[in-house]
């Protein structure tokens, strides 16, 4: 059978979906931004948006996941009253109001336990900030801290999984893959999406769906650049390939590639070629970026001598300062560590000790060079953890387990209300009490920011017209500056 007649046998299905696919190429193609157009194909495409939907506040996310789910009641949410209930079982008639997770089945009492670490008031808005944070008490005039946030998991990757894709279930865009689907990118040397891992962070393991392209094309999922020699797997040329070799490769791959577009008008080979020419020129672009070299001694000293080991936490803070100075859109830190079921005090103190300086240096090193206005900064787990004791209770130590009803986190500059403390929860920081903010909420906050209406961005897969949010979700306005 020669290929013409490969070509007639085409079914129904096949029919709508090439077509499908092929008109929405050109409509893609129509959308992209005009200069980088004109450039050619090899360059990097824009977003499917000719512009945001309304003036955007930042311009760039960092995130700082804190996978494992820090307790809040051993970072912003003080609860002086639990003192008063330390070692009493909880009432049943509260435990009934929220979810345990599997692990405290076969536990047969529950007493609540206060923190065990003090907490002091900072700063204009008065926000208590646990003794773990120091330098975070220095900042507490440049954070929102959201004490009310509230999630539907409470499991460790379905939870992860909902904050960065909005659905519980794989498959879904994360949010830097949104982000890079509407807007493009500002830097066509490097990706829209990067991703940055604490290495050596603790036994919970992390899925990389949560910073996948899901269903959107493939050249918005985010790229991770991993610490050490080779930041990007199979970036640089092998032995004996020259640049010139590599970029005759490439314009012939390319030459290839676009004759089975036109055959077959898929996207994906639309994003195969955005992908080959990104990686050819991230060979100059991501050396250059990762260089730490010519770093001030005052800028180690301010994210603390970790920063010199590539890797570490504050390491990939100081990176994520450098990314966002070249334009980077979206910046993803995970770093692993926090799921304390048992001694919790001990634990806390690491992490604490770990991520605390570099948090703060990054917050006060992307102020002091003027790009805190226009940079997002957000910091916080998937979930919180229980007011009662995970295991046995002693003077010195417990655990908490998992808890979805309400947990912390924070955010700063980027047009975020600093100095201000939203939402709170109830005397046992077990439920939330005034202006919950769900998942949902804070992602649609998240795209405001950005310029970006949460229920206008959209992509049609299979029948259904998907977003970040779902069906759900709001602007919490009061969080805005």
């Amino acid at each position: 059978m020669d290929d013409s007649q490969k070509h007639c046998r085409r079914t129904r299905r096949d029919f709508l979906r090439h077509t499908a696919s092929g008109l929405g190429a050109m409509a893609l193609g129509s959308l992209v931004n005009k200069e980088l157009l004109a450039q050619g194909a090899s360059n990097h495409s824009g977003g499917t948006l000719d512009s945001s939907h309304f003036p955007a506040s930042a311009k760039r996310i960092i995130y700082l996941f804190q996978s494992g789910a820090p307790s809040q009641l051993e970072t912003f949410d003080y609860k002086p009253e639990l003192a008063k209930w330390h070692g009493e079982e909880i009432p049943s008639s509260l435990q009934a109001t929220q979810r345990n997770s599997g692990m405290v089945t076969a536990q047969s009492t529950f007493p609540l336990v206060k923190s065990i670490f003090s907490f002091d008031q900072y700063g204009d808005s008065g926000a208590w900030i646990s003794e773990l944070f120091p330098n975070t008490a220095r900042i507490v005039d440049d954070l929102c801290i959201i004490n009310s946030m509230y999630t539907e998991a409470i499991n460790h990757e379905p939870a992860v999984i909902f904050l960065q894709t909005g659905s519980q279930q794989s498959g879904r865009p994360s949010i830097g893959s949104w982000l890079s689907y509407g807007l493009g990118s500002a830097n066509e040397n490097l990706p829209n999406f990067v991703v940055l891992i604490s290495k050596g962070g603790g036994a919970q393991p992390l899925n990389s769906q949560s910073w996948g392209n899901g269903f959107l094309p493939s050249h918005h999922q985010g790229v991770q650049f991993r610490s050490g020699k080779d930041p990007v797997l199979y970036l640089n040329n092998p032995y004996g390939i020259h640049k010139e070799d590599r970029r005759r490769q490439l314009d012939l791959i390319r030459t290839l590639n676009e004759q089975q577009y036109d055959l077959w008008g898929d996207p994906e080979i639309e994003s195969k070629i955005n992908q080959y020419e990104m990686a050819f020129r991230m060979q100059s672009s991501v050396p250059e970026v990762l260089d730490l070299a010519n770093e001030p001694v005052h800028v180690y000293k301010l994210y603390g001598e970790d920063a010199r080991t590539p890797g570490t936490y504050a390491y990939n803070c100081l990176m994520a300062r450098k990314l966002a100075e070249a334009n980077v859109n979206f910046i993803q830190l995970y770093h692993m560590g926090w799921d304390h079921h048992g001694g919790l005090p001990g634990g806390m103190r690491r992490q604490a000790k770990q991520t605390d300086q570099a948090s703060a240096a990054l917050v006060m090193d992307l102020k002091q060079r003027g790009l805190l206005d226009d940079t997002l900064v957000v910091w916080g787990g998937e979930f919180g953890r229980t007011s009662f004791s995970q295991g046995r209770l002693t003077k010195n130590n417990y655990g908490r387990d998992h808890h979805p009803g309400c947990f912390s986190m924070w955010m700063s500059g980027g047009g975020v209300k600093g100095g201000t403390v939203y939402g709170k929860t109830d005397d046992f920081a077990y439920n939330v009490a005034e202006n919950g903010v769900h998942v949902h909420d804070f992602q649609a906050t998240l795209m405001h920011l950005m310029g970006i209406d949460h229920e206008r961005l959209i992509f049609k897969y299979q029948g259904r017209r998907f977003r970040l949010t779902d069906v759900h979700g709001h602007v919490v306005k009061d969080l805005l500056a």
